[in-house]
C-alpha cells in the first residue's frame, strides 16, 4: 500500500449514501472505516461501546486520542464517516493534515432531503431485506428543505476552503457513482490500496427507489415552492472587499464604567468619545491603544461591560471620508491617494481646499466622482487600497466579529437616546446627553444632496443599504 495517506475521512451528511460508501470501503484490502467515529450520540455505531478499545468517555475527554488509535491502530488504512454536526473539536486537525485522505461524498439535496425525512419517519435507515421494507411519503416544507440547503452548503463551503488554504485536493464521489464499480476501483486505487471493480458487492438496498412523484405527499405544492427557490442565487451581491481584522487599537473604553466603543471609522467617533468622557466625569483620559492582551485583560476586569459600535447612514460617511482623508490636505490625510484620484481618476480638486473657487459644484463635482471611484475599489478594479474610512460597514462589522461582536449595533441617528440608554444600565444617578449637534460636513452635503449622489452611494455601497436597510439620506437629521 502506498504511503501517502495515513489516515481518511468521509465527509458526508445523512442519507447521502455513506453506509453504502463505508461497506464498500471495508471490502477493500488493508482499508477498514470505522463508521460515524466522532457522532456525539455514539461512538462508531449505535450499538457500539469502544473503537480500537477508545470508549465514548475518553473519546469525550479527549478526541485526539480515538484520532491517533484509529491512525496507528488500525491494521492498514483506517478511517471514519464524519458529517456536519459530527465532534467539532477534531475538524480542523483534519482538514490541515496533508497525511488524511479527504473523501466528499455529495447527493442531489432534495433526494437526501426526502430520503431524511421518510427515515424519521419510518425510523429505518438500512434494509438489507426487502421484505422489511417500511413505506411512508415525506412532507415537503420549503423553509425546512431551505435550512436542509443551508446546513449541507455552509459544510461544504469550509471544507472546500480549508482545502484551498492548504493546497490539498479531495476524492469527490457522487450517490450515483457508488453504483459505478469502475469508480469505486478508482477510489481504492488512490488511497493506495487495489480492488477489482467486479469484487464489491453489498447486502445492503435501496429503501426508497421510486420516483419523487411517489415519495412526496404534497409533491404539487413541492414543485410550485422549488420554482420560487433562487436555485443560483441570482439575488446575490458580489462582494470583493478583502477581509479586514478587528482593528483592536482603535478601540476606545470608559476609566471608570465598563463601556468599550468599537468605532467604524468615518463615523461619528468624536462625538461618541467626548460623551465618554463626560460620563467617566473626573477629567481622566479614555483608555485607548489597546492590543488584544490588554483588552482580554480589560474585558476580565470588568465584567458586564457593554461593547457597542455605531452605524453612520452610507453617503454621509462617504462624504466624510472624502472631505476628511481626500479633499483636505493636512496630518493623517492621504496625499499619495489624494494624487492617484486626481491623476487616474479625474477628481478636480483645489490644492487649498478653503480656495475660494472651489466652490458648492466644484465640491458636488469632485464627490460624485470619489463616488464612482468607490464602486470601482470596493469591486476590487482600482490599485488604491480599500481603506478602513470608506470600507463597507458589513465588512468592518465582519472584521470586529473576529475578535468580538459588539452587544449593540447602534445608528447614529439613534445615539441621543440609546447611548444615556445604555449608560443607564450601571446604575448612574445622572447620565450625560449625547451632544446634538451636526457632523462639520453635514450643511455642505445637505446643500449638494441629490438623487444622482443616493444612486451612486447605493451603487458603491449595495451590501450596506441591503444589509442593514437604509433609506435614502434624509436631509432634516443631524449627521
Amino acid at each position: 500500500m502506498a504511503q501517502d495517506f495515513d489516515l481518511f475521512v468521509v465527509f458526508a451528511e445523512m442519507r447521502t449514501g455513506s453506509n453504502l460508501l463505508e461497506d464498500y470501503l471495508n471490502q477493500i484490502s488493508g482499508i477498514t472505516c470505522h463508521g460515524e467515529a466522532f457522532n456525539p450520540n455514539f461512538v462508531g455505531y449505535p450499538n457500539s461501546t469502544d473503537i480500537l478499545g477508545v470508549s465514548q468517555r475518553q473519546r469525550e475527554d479527549n478526541p485526539d486520542t480515538l484520532l491517533r488509535t484509529i491512525r496507528t491502530g488500525t491494521i492498514g488504512l483506517g478511517g471514519f464517516r464524519y458529517f456536519h454536526d459530527h465532534d467539532p473539536r477534531i475538524l480542523p486537525t483534519l482538514l490541515s493534515d496533508r497525511r488524511c485522505a479527504k473523501i466528499i461524498l455529495t447527493r442531489n439535496p432534495l433526494d437526501s432531503y426526502i430520503s431524511l425525512k421518510i427515515a424519521r419517519a419510518t425510523d429505518q435507515w438500512k434494509l438489507t431485506n426487502v421484505k422489511n421494507r417500511k413505506i411512508a411519503q415525506a412532507h415537503f416544507d420549503l423553509h425546512e428543505f431551505e435550512r436542509h440547503i443551508g446546513r449541507n452548503q455552509s459544510f461544504q463551503i469550509e471544507i472546500m476552503r480549508a482545502l484551498q488554504v492548504t493546497g490539498q485536493s479531495a476524492y469527490y464521489i457522487g450517490y450515483d457513482d457508488l453504483h459505478d464499480t469502475e469508480v469505486l476501483s478508482g477510489l481504492a486505487h488512490w488511497l493506495g490500496a487495489q480492488a477489482d471493480p467486479d469484487a464489491f458487492q453489498t447486502n445492503l438496498k435501496p429503501q426508497n427507489p421510486q420516483p419523487l412523484s411517489d415519495k412526496v405527499a404534497n409533491f404539487d405544492q413541492m414543485e410550485t415552492a422549488l420554482r420560487g427557490l433562487d436555485r443560483f442565487d441570482l439575488t446575490r451581491t458580489p462582494n470583493f472587499e478583502p477581509r479586514r481584522g478587528p482593528v483592536v487599537p482603535s478601540y476606545v473604553a470608559c476609566n471608570h464604567h465598563p463601556l468599550l466603543y468599537m468605532p467604524i471609522r468615518s463615523g461619528p467617533e468624536d462625538q461618541v468619545t467626548e460623551w465618554m468622557f463626560s460620563l467617566d466625569g473626573d477629567g481622566s483620559d479614555l483608555i485607548t491603544k489597546f492590543n488584544q492582551k490588554t483588552l482580554r485583560g480589560w474585558m476580565q476586569e470588568h465584567p458586564g461591560h457593554q461593547r457597542f459600535t455605531v452605524l453612520r447612514h452610507p453617503l454621509a460617511r462617504a462624504h466624510t471620508a472624502f472631505c476628511d482623508k481626500i479633499l483636505d490636505t493636512g496630518p493623517g490625510t492621504f496625499s499619495k491617494i489624494r494624487q492617484q484620484l486626481i491623476r487616474y481618476h479625474d477628481l478636480q480638486l483645489p490644492e487649498n481646499p478653503n480656495d475660494p473657487a472651489y466652490d458648492l459644484r466644484s465640491h458636488r463635482a469632485a464627490f460624485d466622482g470619489f463616488l464612482q471611484f468607490l464602486r470601482s475599489n470596493l469591486n476590487g478594479q482600482t490599485s488604491v487600497r480599500v481603506d478602513a474610512h470608506w470600507a463597507s460597514q458589513v465588512t468592518c462589522l465582519q472584521g470586529l466579529s473576529d475578535f468580538c461582536l459588539p452587544d449593540h449595533v447602534l445608528r447614529e441617528d439613534d445615539l441621543p437616546e440609546a447611548l444615556p440608554r445604555m449608560a443607564g444600565k450601571f446604575g448612574l444617578a445622572t447620565v450625560p446627553e449625547m451632544p446634538r449637534r451636526d457632523h462639520p460636513h453635514h450643511h455642505r452635503l445637505v446643500q449638494i444632496y441629490d438623487s444622482q449622489l443616493e444612486k451612486l452611494c447605493r451603487d458603491a455601497y449595495p451590501r450596506d443599504y441591503m444589509m442593514f436597510g437604509f433609506s435614502d439620506f434624509d436631509m432634516t437629521k443631524p449627521t
